[in-house]
């Protein structure tokens, strides 16, 4: 597959070489190693993970985009209640997380109680294939997303469970409000905000 940094629609057919991209992106993330602390599952678990978001909530309900070597989530502003994930999303990633649905469900508990009341774009996964690193796929799918917000004036907001991606977030235009300690020993998250521009 050539190279390239132009983002298009996720589609159904895309799920399996999707979820193996971010599977591989996310395999060293705090929080994936947290949710998924046995290293014999873990990457079959991950795989489950991203395509049950993808066919469950994101891509009903989100802007889901690719480049081949990586990928995106973005949920953009919603009616009361309409972003929110429903009881049936958890029961399933409940059954994938197996013994540690505990933990999903506190993590996201505890952040959801930050969450911004404004209507903002939500940039929930981004991620790429570790091979195709510094070569702009993360960033061509920020960017996409970014000129749908500003399009409709409309700010952006992240949680990041890596401290080391947090300036390249930076350069995005976004900004830390917060770090967030989280329950049951858990990694910490950075919340990010970026103005609408």
């Amino acid at each position: 597959m050539a190279l390239t940094s132009t983002p298009r629609p996720v589609t159904p057919d895309d799920l399996p070489a999707l979820s193996a991209t971010l599977t591989r992106a996310f395999a060293t993330d705090p929080m994936m190693r947290w949710l998924f602390p046995d290293d014999s599952t873990r990457e079959e678990r991950l795989e489950q993970y991203f395509a049950t978001l993808y066919t469950r909530h994101y891509g009903p309900n989100g802007l889901c985009e690719q480049t081949g070597p990586a990928a995106s989530f973005w949920l953009p502003p919603q009616d009361e209640g309409g972003g929110e994930p429903d009881e049936g999303l958890f029961d399933e990633l409940g059954a994938i997380l197996g013994e540690y649905a505990v933990r999903l469900k506190a993590s996201y508990e505890a952040i959801s109680r930050h969450t911004p009341a404004e209507p903002h774009y939500y940039l929930a996964v981004v991620g790429a294939d570790p091979a195709a690193r510094g070569r702009g796929q993360g960033s061509a799918l920020l960017r996409s997303g970014l000129a749908r917000a500003d399009a409709e004036g409309m700010p952006a907001y992240l949680e990041s469970s890596k401290a080391g991606n947090v300036p390249f977030y930076e350069r995005f235009g976004f900004t830390v409000r917060q770090e967030l300690s989280l329950p049951l020993d858990a990694p910490p998250v950075w919340l990010m905000w970026r103005d609408a521009r």
